[in-house]
């Protein structure tokens, strides 16, 4: 602390110096030789002049004066300077009942020009902004100006821009109906599934230029499940949601709609459905290997989503790779959710494969059926060895000798035949998928004809 007083007496006793030098003595002896073309003045003059302290006080008080118009001078010529406000809104006064502006821009930037404290107080103090004046203009294209009202008169300033040229149209207005999107969908309860929608009216009135209304390609109130609060199953009224005009190509349309917002009752349920659970193995085991059986964590899985999505799902089917698997394994499996589904009652499971010696047997008679046959047609063997096949099973002893012939469906795919002969590949398929099945006569020959 003392170092620091030191200082600041050092500095004031420049100072003082300076002005002893440079003013106090120069204008003192100024006065003196003054005097002495004055001494046949008044003696009371004389004598009070004459006083040492007077000539001070008075050198001293013309050194300030002198200073004052000196930095006065110098803050007019110096002390100028520039800040922009970005961004002001601009206000615009007409008719907004029977037309519509286009080209006026929101905003502009607005440049400060004078002294740093008169644009200080210049943010301070409140002003009317940036405002046009369009009243008693009528349709068509017209130049004006900008004006930026300030309370300041010693600040000059600058619009950017300062001149727009803006388009009047007629207001007009048409009926439009009203549908719904939901946004954010996802972000909902996985369980949950907004099943209806129900807004409090079914049309709405869009103003705007005539041009504009003809590109109004649709109207939505937008709900967002994120305005829902606390979602769960059942009834929810959502209030305030937002009215967006769209073109042929989903872009926003800037035209009035009235009203700005709707009500929404909402119904929220909770869809799900037990199904059974099918482990489907993909790819050959290792030669001579089959599997004897899979046992599973789950039997059956709870799936959720939309109703007809659910009403429609069967079961789930599980594929594991057992391609080249020549000992048990134990497969830990994580479940895809089908389309449609939004979520699982289980995440994962396991399967455990227990693997035997493969075996075969021989099925013989087993019916060949046709699938997917135009309506309009019908299909005839062309012989007896071309209605019935040998299949053949490969897979565990334990698991073929539980197999009946029922059990096993061989069939040809008929889509996109038409009227004539030809050659089939035969297709088996059995309730066990642990086995292997496989028709002896590879194709068979059939007429297709007109019924």
């Amino acid at each position: 602390m003392k170092k620091i007083g030191k200082g600041i007496g050092r500095f004031f006793h420049i100072i003082a110096l300076f002005f002893d030098k440079w003013l106090i003595t120069p204008i003192t002896k100024l006065i003196l030789k003054f005097m002495d073309f004055g001494k046949g003045f008044a003696k009371g003059f004389d004598r009070v002049s004459g006083k040492k302290s007077v000539l001070i006080i008075v050198s001293l008080l013309l050194a300030f004066g002198v200073f004052a118009v000196i930095d006065g001078e110098s803050n007019v010529m110096m002390d100028q300077y520039a800040e922009i406000l970005y961004n002001q809104p601009v206000t615009a006064v007409y008719n907004e009942e029977l037309y519509v502006i286009e080209g006026l821009p929101k905003d502009v930037d607005i440049t400060l020009i004078g002294q740093r404290r008169h644009i200080f107080l210049a943010k301070q103090s409140p002003s009317k902004g940036v405002s046009v004046d369009l009243t008693g203009l009528k349709e068509g294209n017209h130049k004006v100006t900008l004006k930026y009202t300030q309370r300041l008169r010693s600040l000059d300033y600058k619009l950017d821009p300062s001149q727009v040229t803006v388009t009047i149209y007629e207001k007009v207005s048409e009926n439009r109906t009203l549908t719904y999107d939901i946004l954010h969908q996802d972000q909902l309860d996985t369980k949950l599934y907004i099943s209806n929608v129900e807004i409090d009216r079914t049309d709405v009135i869009v103003k705007g230029a005539q041009y504009k209304l003809d590109q109004v390609a649709s109207v939505k109130a937008l709900l967002d499940v994120k305005n829902i609060p606390n979602p769960k199953a059942g009834e929810i009224t959502v209030k305030d949601i937002p009215l967006v005009a769209y073109d042929d190509d989903g872009k926003i349309l800037d035209v009035e709609i009235v009203p700005k917002t709707v009500t929404a009752n909402v119904t929220i349920t909770s869809p799900s459905k037990e199904i059974p659970v099918k482990v489907v193995p993909v790819g050959s085991l290792a030669f001579g290997k089959s599997i004897k059986t899979m046992e599973t964590s789950l039997s059956s899985i709870t799936v959720y989503g939309a109703q007809e999505t659910i009403d429609a799902i069967k079961q789930l089917e599980v594929e594991i790779d057992v391609k080249g698997l020549e000992k048990d394994k134990e497969f830990n499996v994580t479940l895809k959710k089908p389309n449609g589904i939004t979520e699982l009652s289980s995440k994962t499971m396991t399967v455990k494969v227990i693997i035997d010696n493969s075996s075969s047997k021989e099925f013989e008679n087993i019916s060949v059926q046709s699938e997917n046959l135009d309506p309009n047609l019908k299909v005839q063997a062309l012989s007896v060895e071309d209605r019935q096949v040998t299949v053949v099973v490969k897979g565990s002893e334990e698991a073929i000798n539980a197999v009946q012939a029922a059990d096993i469906k061989a069939y040809i795919d008929l889509k996109n035949y038409g009227v004539g002969e030809h050659e089939v590949e035969v297709q088996v398929t059995g309730n066990d998928l642990k086995l292997s099945y496989s028709a002896k006569t590879k194709k068979i020959k059939v007429r297709i004809s007109q019924k």
